[in-house]
């Protein structure tokens, strides 16, 4: 397996586009002309039937493009997916009826069915869609769709709101003997908490395998990465991930466990696990990507649970934030997390690319050099090691640092 450039449309038979509709009620008239300005409408789209498999958020209140998304995927085919930032369609003014007539709009514009399409949204919940820009832009949308490299960046671009950056990666692989591509795009910055976040993430591979497959891979597989990752312990309304597969690369069809099927599933976990990092490192007003991994657990479910409370502990941030070496917070963090451990076993070190400093061994304070400490602490990716001495299993999540930016930034979300 190998990185490769495309991203959403490295897999045969994908395409993908990006444009400006104004989505926002503050969108400039001129913006709006010329297409200047952020992109706010993207399409990915087969040109042949796919199988599909998705996963959603799990808060109670859900936007009206989640349920009408996992009603269109149930029977498990479409051809793609049609999806706006600027306004999450979420506990707003007919909201199913826009999200209805987004994949209306979509079917007649590219001669499918609506119930062929997801359809999804990302930005500022309670407020009206303003649908009528989506619709007069969708036929538009259409005839920009295409193939080259650059489509992905401009479908990636599209469904960002407070990203930084765009969220891409694609690679190439092995199944049945035939080389398939696995690529995908992602969103998301804040409301990021297990599980998933306020994230969207469109996934595409030219592999044949069914949707009875392609959905069990997709519920090993979140559990291990999207669900591993927490920015700010708020979880969103809007959050989807789907994923698209053609079987344009020619190989057997899964319909089983064996081989084949470790080899397609190699490949999807590591490009989730590759955009989860993504959006942790990019979280609102993040300054560095926190990696807390935690080994030698009785199981892998408890060294989550330990990894995912450290990561998610404002106390362990705002440190992070500052480059101080306080492992006592980690320990504290673990100590709440619900989970039982023998504090008297545990090692904490830190590590980065500036080099690694052991703080704690058996629960035990070490001398250890601060200022080599800060240096470490300083780089933009930062790994919290824990060892635990009990056993074999082990996991990762990942987070951010808690800087001033996010309360700025939140402070006015709605404007």
């Amino acid at each position: 397996m190998k990185e490769i450039s495309g991203g959403v449309v490295a897999a045969k038979g994908f395409q993908a586009a990006g444009i400006r509709v104004g989505v926002k009620a503050s969108a400039l008239p001129m913006e709006e002309q010329t297409g200047e300005g952020k992109k706010d409408l993207c399409m990915v789209l087969s040109d042949s039937c796919c199988s599909v498999a998705g996963m959603f958020t799990t808060n109670q209140v859900k936007a009206a493009p989640v349920h009408l998304t996992r009603e269109h995927i149930a029977f498990g085919y479409g051809y793609g997916v049609i999806a706006n930032s600027g306004n999450a369609n979420a506990c707003a003014p007919n909201s199913r009826l826009h999200a209805l007539e987004m994949c209306r709009a979509a079917a007649e514009a590219t001669g499918h069915q609506p119930e062929e399409f997801a359809v999804c949204s990302t930005g500022v919940i309670g407020q009206e869609l303003n649908v009528k820009a989506i619709l007069e832009g969708t036929p538009r949308l259409v005839a920009a769709l295409h193939a080259d490299e650059c489509a992905s960046d401009e479908a990636a671009r599209a469904i960002m709101t407070t990203d930084t950056v765009k969220k891409e990666i694609a690679v190439e692989t092995m199944v049945g003997g035939k080389r398939i591509a696995v690529g995908g795009i992602a969103k998301g910055s804040g409301m990021i908490h297990p599980n998933m976040g306020t994230m969207l993430s469109f996934v595409t591979t030219d592999c044949a395998v069914s949707p009875a497959m392609l959905d069990r891979m997709v519920h090993e597989i979140v559990p291990r990465t999207f669900n591993r990752v927490t920015v700010d312990g708020d979880t969103s309304t809007n959050d989807t991930f789907l994923v698209f597969a053609n079987g344009q690369g020619g190989n057997e069809t899964i319909c089983q466990p064996g081989e084949d099927y470790e080899s397609l599933k190699e490949a999807l976990m590591y490009v989730c696990t590759q955009l989860a990092r993504k959006m942790a490192a990019d979280g609102e007003g993040a300054s560095r990507l926190i990696t807390c991994l935690v080994e030698g657990a009785e199981s892998e479910k408890k060294a989550e649970t330990l990894s995912r409370s450290v990561v998610g502990s404002s106390l362990v941030k705002a440190a992070m934030f500052g480059a101080d070496a306080n492992w006592g917070r980690v320990l504290c963090a673990m100590g709440y997390s619900g989970a039982s451990f023998d504090p008297e076993t545990v090692d904490v070190t830190f590590r980065s690319q500036a080099g690694e400093v052991a703080v704690c061994r058996m629960g035990s304070a070490l001398n250890f050099d601060e200022e080599m400490a800060k240096k470490i602490l300083s780089q933009q990716e930062v790994v919290i090691h824990v060892l635990l001495r009990e056993g074999s299993q082990s996991a990762a999540c990942w987070g951010c640092d808690l800087t001033y930016e996010y309360v700025k930034i939140n402070g006015d979300y709605r404007s």
